[in-house]
């Protein structure tokens, strides 16, 4: 077992009808309490983890740098992470210091144009 597995307890606040549900089910399936918490959190978070605004929401925060790497690898796994890491960084990178294009005719006058209505694969020169 890796120390991320290690149980930690937890103390939260809740409704007390929520509770008893909770109790009842977990009676029903002769469990107890803390299974039916862990397996619905678990449920909740893997789905929360796959839904889009919930990856866009943390690849916007990743972005303004709210968010660092380990927490993003966390919240939506390490592939997805890496993904973003790499577009992150490449968002980065300095624009290229290009000069705007002349206007200039780079096919010297001689253009070729295919007619994609016509089954034909002739070229029709113009």
């Amino acid at each position: 077992m890796s120390s991320s597995d290690d149980p930690r307890r937890v103390h939260f606040q809740s409704p007390e009808y929520l509770v008893e549900r909770l109790d009842a089910i977990a009676d029903l399936f002769d469990t107890d309490r803390t299974d039916l918490l862990v397996n619905a959190i678990r449920e909740y978070i893997e789905e929360t983890a796959e839904s889009q605004s919930f990856q866009e929401l943390v690849a916007t925060k990743y972005y303004d740098n709210q968010l660092d790497f380990e927490t993003v690898k966390q919240l939506v796994g390490a592939e997805t992470a890496q993904r973003l890491r790499l577009l992150k960084s490449d968002l980065e990178d300095e624009p290229f210091d290009l000069a705007a294009p002349d206007d200039i005719d780079i096919y010297d006058g001689d253009n070729n144009t295919i007619d994609t209505e016509s089954p034909s694969t002739d070229i029709d020169e113009r």
